[in-house]
C-alpha cells in the first residue's frame, strides 16, 4: 500500500510490481483543490505531471517523469444522499477505506474487484472492474466527476449522454486530475461465497447459465490443468461473519494463497521446467468452502506474491472458444507459467476508451511471477486476443500505440479532441502517451 513516508524529492518511483521505474524531479502532495490548481498553473513548458495513485498499474499509465503528484491528502467521504443513493468522495480515497465509511450510513459499493489498495481516481480513470455480467466497472458507478484540467480549471460534470461523459468514463488521467467523484451506491448487503473445484469441460458447458444465475462468478484456470477454481457470490441480507472465523479465513489465505504460493513460485523461477507440474498441483490444492460476510470484506483478497499482468476484454460470446484454444495450447506446456488465468465478466459500457465498447465482455487476466520472463507468454496472448477482438485493460501491460489505437477504439479521434481542449499544453502526456497520441 502507498506510504506517504516514501514520497520525497529525489526518491526513485516504482509501481507495485516493480516493472515500471522512474526518477521524477519533483514530488507534490497537495491538501486542497486550490493547491492542485496552482501546481498546474506553475508547470513549466514541456514539463509533464502524472497522478500516481497507489501505483498498482502494470503499464506506465501512472508513471511520472518530471512531476509526480499524490492525492493521499485528499481522501474521505464528503457527503451522502440517501434518497438518491449516491456518495461523494475525495478521489484520493483508497478502496479499503470506502467500505467502512459507507457502512456507517448503511450503504455499500455496488461492486469491486479483489484488490483494495487503489485509489478511487485510479480505478475510475483506468476502468478497473470486478466481476458480474450485470455489473459494470468502477467507471460505470460515477454520476459526477470533479476534475482540474490542464489549464488549472476546476470543472464539475454530471454524467449524461454527451461526449464529455463518454470521454471521462475512462479518461486515463488525460483530461485532468480527478479530485472529487460522486458514485452510485446501494443499501448495505452481505455476500454468500462458494469456492469449488470443477472440471473445465463441464464448467464451459454451463458457463453462460452460471454467470446469469449468480451475481458474481470468477474462474481461476491453472495452465495445463483440467481442473479450475470457480468462485461464486450472491447478494444476501446484511450479516457479519463471526470474528474468530473471519480471522481463521484470513490466516488461511495468507498461509496458503500467499505463503505456500510464494514458495512454489520461487521454485518455478529457479526451475522453470517445473511450472507445468506446479500448475496442475495447485489446481488440486484449491481451497473449497463457504462463507458469508459484509460485501466490502468479501470482495478483496490479499495479494502479497508479486507478478506482472496483462488483461484483455473479449466479447462474451467468444469466451468458450477462446478458453478451449487457451487450454489446447497450455496443456502442451509450451510456456513456463504456473500463475492461474483469472476470468471475469462485466456488462458493456459506453465509454470512448472502455475496453468493452458497449458489449457484455469476458475479461481474461494473464499473470507471470515477478522475476520470470513474461515476454514469450504475453506475446502469444497478444496475438490470440486479437483473434477474439480483445482490447487490453489500460492499467495492465498493453501494446497501445499510434498504429493500432484507432482500430481498438473507433471514437479515439473524438476523445483526442476533448483531450486537446482540456490539456492544450500536454501537461498530462508523458512518453508513454506520446507513443499513442502521436
Amino acid at each position: 500500500m502507498f506510504s506517504i513516508n516514501n514520497w520525497q524529492q529525489g526518491k526513485r518511483w516504482t509501481n507495485w510490481a516493480n516493472n515500471i521505474v522512474s526518477y521524477p524531479s519533483t514530488y507534490h502532495a497537495p491538501a486542497s483543490i486550490e493547491a492542485i490548481q496552482q501546481i498546474i498553473k506553475n508547470m513549466k513548458k514541456q514539463q509533464t505531471l502524472r497522478v500516481t495513485g497507489a501505483a498498482h498499474s502494470f503499464s506506465p499509465v501512472a508513471m511520472p517523469e518530471e512531476t509526480a503528484l499524490t492525492l493521499h491528502n485528499l481522501r474521505g467521504l464528503l457527503s451522502v444522499d440517501t434518497k438518491n443513493l449516491t456518495a461523494t468522495f475525495y478521489a484520493g480515497t483508497y478502496l479499503y477505506e470506502i467500505g467502512p465509511l459507507l457502512a456507517e450510513h448503511q450503504l455499500a459499493l455496488i461492486n469491486m474487484g479483489d484488490i483494495q489498495a487503489q485509489t478511487l481516481a485510479g480505478v475510475i480513470a483506468t476502468g478497473t472492474h470486478g466481476t458480474g455480467v450485470t455489473l459494470g466497472s468502477f467507471s460505470s458507478m460515477v454520476t459526477k466527476w470533479g476534475f482540474i484540467n490542464g489549464l488549472g480549471e476546476y470543472i464539475e460534470h454530471e454524467r449524461g449522454t454527451d461526449d464529455l461523459s463518454e470521454a471521462l468514463h475512462v479518461s486515463i488521467g488525460l483530461l485532468g486530475i480527478l479530485v472529487t467523484v460522486t458514485i452510485q451506491v446501494t443499501p448495505l448487503y452481505s455476500l454468500h461465497y462458494v469456492s469449488e473445484k470443477t472440471n473445465l469441460e463441464d464448467a464451459l458447458k454451463n458457463f453462460q447459465q452460471t454467470i446469469r444465475t449468480h451475481r458474481h462468478v470468477e474462474w481461476f484456470y491453472f495452465p495445463g490443468s483440467d481442473l479450475i477454481q470457480v468462485k461464486k457470490m450472491d447478494k444476501v441480507a446484511p450479516v457479519e461473519q463471526n470474528k474468530w472465523q473471519r480471522h481463521l479465513n484470513e490466516m488461511n489465505l495468507q498461509l496458503v494463497e500467499n505463503g505456500l504460493f510464494y514458495v512454489i513460485s520461487e521454485l518455478c523461477k529457479w526451475q522453470p521446467r517445473a511450472s507445468s507440474s506446479v500448475s496442475k498441483l495447485s489446481s488440486k490444492l484449491v481451497s473449497e468452502g463457504v462463507r458469508t460476510d459484509l460485501s466490502y470484506r468479501m470482495f478483496p483478497s490479499p495479494r502479497s506474491v508479486k507478478f506482472t499482468e496483462t488483461e484483455y476484454a473479449i466479447p462474451l460470446q467468444h469466451f468458450e472458444a477462446c478458453m478451449e484454444e487457451i487450454h489446447a495450447v497450455l496443456k502442451k506446456g509450451k510456456f513456463t507459467v504456473h500463475f492461474p488465468i483469472e476470468c471475469r465478466t462485466t456488462k458493456g459500457e459506453q465509454g470512448m476508451l472502455s475496453p468493452t465498447q458497449g458489449e457484455e465482455s469476458a475479461f481474461l487476466a494473464f499473470h507471470m511471477y515477478k522475476g520470470m520472463n513474461e515476454t514469450p507468454y504475453f506475446d502469444w496472448v497478444r496475438v490470440l486476443m486479437r483473434k477474439y477482438n480483445g482490447r487490453p485493460h489500460w492499467g495492465k501491460v498493453n501494446d497501445y500505440d499510434a498504429t493500432n489505437i484507432r482500430d481498438y477504439y473507433p471514437k479515439f479521434a473524438a476523445f483526442n479532441e476533448l483531450r486537446n481542449e482540456h490539456d492544450p499544453n500536454n501537461i498530462f502526456v508523458t512518453s508513454y502517451f506520446r507513443r499513442i497520441f502521436n
